[in-house]
């Protein structure tokens, strides 16, 4: 039996869902039962009723699903799929500025440990980082910690005092204006889209600002066919599978590793022993719950 097979004998064997982001293996895409943006996919989380969930992605990706289901397996089928940015804002790090800053609100990125998370008072996404920020009223908001998406979210939201981390994605902050600016170049009649994760002056060089869904959205509902794509090269595939007439340019290089690290062996390991359990404290879950249902809409 092939992989792609056993799969989905393997589901329905478990009463799995297989939960997928845009940045995985063309393969791993290709076996979702949902793929999606962290926004998108942590709702699907939130409202499954399967009995185990396999999240392709970074471990802080599961994490969040397990946050959101308590009491299902969830399983992350690389535990060393490890996001680079989710490790640059510790939980102690949060507790030491709440201390010299008691007033302050925090927000922090859904690319952020469970255990930050349970020290944050909402979480957030690139889809909605400013409609989150926006609705706060503390005068004062640290964000966490993406420089890059918090530097975007202030400028949208010029009243509410964020607070700059110094985190950011290697990958986004590596792209460069040079990039970009060779890109549109050599595709002039090109719509360009960037996610907020890169730098600011990548920012102003593109047409639109927006997380990876809401690039799907515009290249989806555009008459132009060709599109320049600034944020990691595992979105084509999924661009191109459901817009096959359009073009699609990324820069060179933005790739993620830990993002490439789940593949179709791992998955059928994981459903056949049910192993790569995500484990958490309980007392974070029950800390960090309340962020998350934030983010998802439940108490915003």
């Amino acid at each position: 039996m092939d992989q792609v097979s056993r799969i989905k004998e393997l589901k329905e064997k478990r009463n799995a869902v297989i939960l997928v982001h845009n940045y995985c293996l063309p393969e791993v895409q290709d076996v979702a039962d949902f793929i999606g943006d962290s926004l998108g996919l942590s709702i699907k989380a939130a409202e499954t009723d399967a009995e185990v969930i396999v999240f392709c992605g970074v471990t802080f990706m599961a994490e969040t699903a397990k946050i959101l289901n308590p009491s299902k397996i969830v399983i992350s089928p690389q535990p060393h799929a490890v996001c680079a940015m989710a490790q640059m804002c510790s939980p102690s790090q949060i507790v030491d500025y709440r201390k010299e800053n008691p007033d302050a609100e925090v927000v922090g990125y859904v690319n952020s440990t469970a255990a930050s998370k349970a020290e944050m008072d909402v979480c957030c996404t690139s889809s909605n980082s400013v409609d989150v920020v926006s609705k706060l009223s503390s005068g004062k908001v640290l964000f966490v910690p993406d420089q890059n998406l918090g530097r975007y979210t202030k400028s949208k939201c010029p009243d509410a005092g964020v607070v700059l981390w110094n985190g950011m994605c290697p990958i986004h902050h590596s792209i460069t204006v040079g990039q970009v600016r060779a890109l549109k170049e050599a595709h002039p009649d090109a719509v360009s889209l960037a996610h907020p994760e890169c730098r600011a002056e990548v920012l102003d060089l593109v047409d639109h600002v927006c997380s990876t869904e809401g690039m799907l959205n515009i290249c989806r509902g555009s008459d132009r066919d060709e599109f320049i794509i600034v944020t990691e090269v595992g979105m084509k595939h999924r661009l191109e599978k459901e817009m096959p007439g359009k073009r699609f340019y990324f820069p060179e290089y933005a790739v993620c590793s830990a993002m490439k690290m789940v593949d179709l062996d791992s998955i059928v390991s994981s459903l056949e022993n049910l192993s790569n359990q995500v484990d958490l404290d309980p007392q974070v879950i029950e800390r960090a719950r309340l962020p998350v249902q934030r983010m998802v809409g439940r108490e915003l």
